[in-house]
């Protein structure tokens, strides 16, 4: 630590006092003190409010970050901080003087953190906050922050702008659920209930689900296998060949793409966090997908209110769409592999004079070079391939006349599994109780690896996104693969017409039938 004179100015009679230098080892284990002293184990507070103040840190001549202490002296703070058992949970950093540069390693040492307090700071504007925003991907599980008595607060609300500052914020912090000690309005679906209490407070809400269940994939309307067979080879050409796509699109056909570089709300919401074995997502860098596609993402909320960036990043045409996606990084599906990974929907659209398909596709892929994973969204509009049409001679069943792709950060697939649908986080207690609820209610479901090895067989001739709907129906019947693909496709692998079908004539069918 470098040595501080207290003096007066030049010429002054009055002696000079150094204090004596301090290793930096020494000088942490001054600060283990303070943090220590300062923590709440049972509650999991740790309150480094007024630090300036406290009576050790005056003992030990301490200069507290945000009073002329070096910046990165926070850091070591938090990386003791991230230290004390159990973990802290809620942090208050109060009356420090605090700027954004003191904030910077709050996401890397206790990227966990439920409740932040930055009250009375020198927090001068939102990018100050970039360091712990969930739009970086950081802080995913903050659900209250505190801003007041710092400039980025109190001027908007001097200049009127307060509810502008509040959208702001919670725009950058969407897992928020109290700021600045308000309550944030959350959607709620609970039958209204007279009150029982005088207090005029405002209630939170308390429901925690949408009041409908996310349903599985379904295909109706149209054979199953022709979605199929054009998933599988669009994804394996765009892999391996993406100016082959160019047989793919209709002449008129239109496709953008758009980048969304936060992780999804729901998978927020249920506490998802990258394993431990996906190191290559480290690697992962948004810089090529920006710089690459022509005429770039056309997120609209990103690109600004300029008309020429939605303009030239709405591509129309099979040519254009094909030189936007051959300019976009190398991707791999992984389309053979596990089908819950893959959720699909489709159903038959009005389309101009005519009718055609609906499809909508929520996966992943593994980034080429990085090999790190990244989930997507992509919805088509199809239509059958006209005789003598391009795509018909060269051996497409249907023809791409919009192509919509949304890439974002990876959210395990867990996310879009059928079952009910998070409005709110729920807290440990909450998850673990609907974990148990949930495993005692549904039974189990019939897994591939459970199967004869030559129902396995019959399976793995099964395109992998059917196989979900296949194991539903053997489930469900008791039928073998092949009866119960045969069932399906009899009914336009619509799962419950299949099934009522077959209640329908299970009396006619032989054992061979069954599993």
């Amino acid at each position: 630590m470098r040595r501080n004179a207290v003096s007066a100015t030049a010429g002054s009679s009055s002696p000079v006092v150094i204090r004596p230098s301090v290793t930096k080892a020494k000088l942490v284990d001054q600060w283990r003190d303070v943090v220590k002293s300062r923590y709440d184990p049972e509650a999991r507070f740790l309150n480094l409010e007024s630090l300036v103040d406290h009576d050790l840190v005056k003992k030990l001549s301490l200069v507290a970050p945000g009073c002329g202490g070096d910046a990165r002296h926070a850091g070591v703070l938090y990386k003791i901080a991230s230290q004390l058992k159990p973990k802290v949970q809620t942090l208050s950093l109060a009356n420090n003087n605090l700027a954004g540069e003191h904030l910077t390693y709050i996401h890397h040492y206790l990227p966990d953190l439920v409740n932040l307090s930055l009250q009375n700071n020198n927090i001068r504007s939102v990018k100050d906050l970039d360091c712990i925003s969930q739009r970086k991907q950081k802080m995913l599980c903050l659900r209250e922050l505190v801003l007041l008595g710092n400039p980025v607060r109190e001027l908007e609300y001097q200049n009127g702008r307060g509810d502008r500052y509040r959208q702001i914020i919670t725009q950058r912090f969407s897992s928020l659920q109290v700021l600045d000690q308000e309550p944030i309005a959350q959607i709620s679906f609970d039958v209204p209930q007279p009150s029982t209490s005088s207090s005029t407070s405002v209630n939170r809400p308390t429901a925690t689900k949408f009041p409908f269940e996310m349903g599985a994939s379904f295909v109706t309307g149209v054979d199953g296998s022709l979605v199929s067979n054009f998933l599988l080879r669009f994804f394996t050409t765009l892999d391996t060949q993406r100016t082959a796509l160019l047989d793919a699109y209709d002449p008129a056909a239109t496709f953008s793409y758009s980048l969304n570089t936060t992780v999804p709300t729901r998978a927020r919401m249920q506490g998802f966090q990258y394993s431990r074995d996906m190191p290559n997502q480290t690697k992962l860098n948004w810089k090529p997908w920006m710089d690459g596609g022509i005429g770039g993402s056309r997120n609209l909320v990103r690109i600004g209110t300029g008309a020429g960036n939605a303009v030239k990043s709405f591509h129309v045409g099979a040519e254009q769409a094909v030189s936007a996606l051959a300019d976009l990084p190398g991707t791999k599906h992984d389309i053979g592999g596990p089908p819950e990974k893959f959720s699909i929907d489709s159903f038959p659209v009005v389309h101009g004079q005519g009718m055609g398909l609906l499809l909508t596709v929520h996966g992943q892929f593994t980034e080429v070079g990085t090999e790190g994973i990244r989930s997507f969204d992509r919805s088509f509009i199809l239509a059958p391939a006209p005789d003598g049409s391009r795509a018909k001679v060269n051996g497409w069943e249907v023809v791409i006349l919009s192509d919509q792709w949304t890439i974002r950060g990876y959210s395990s697939h867990e996310a879009w599994k059928a079952g009910p649908m998070l409005v709110q986080a729920l807290t440990r207690q909450q998850q673990a109780q609907a974990s148990r609820a949930t495993a005692q209610s549904q039974q189990p479901e019939l897994q591939a690896s459970s199967l004869a090895l030559d129902q396995q067989a019959a399976l793995a001739a099964v395109p992998g996104m059917q196989h979900p709907l296949v194991l539903q129906i053997c489930a469900r019947t008791g039928l073998n693969v092949k009866f119960a693909v045969d069932c399906l496709t009899g009914n336009g692998w619509d799962l419950e017409k299949a099934v009522a079908n077959f209640n329908e004539v299970k009396g006619t069918l032989s054992r061979d039938a069954f599993l």
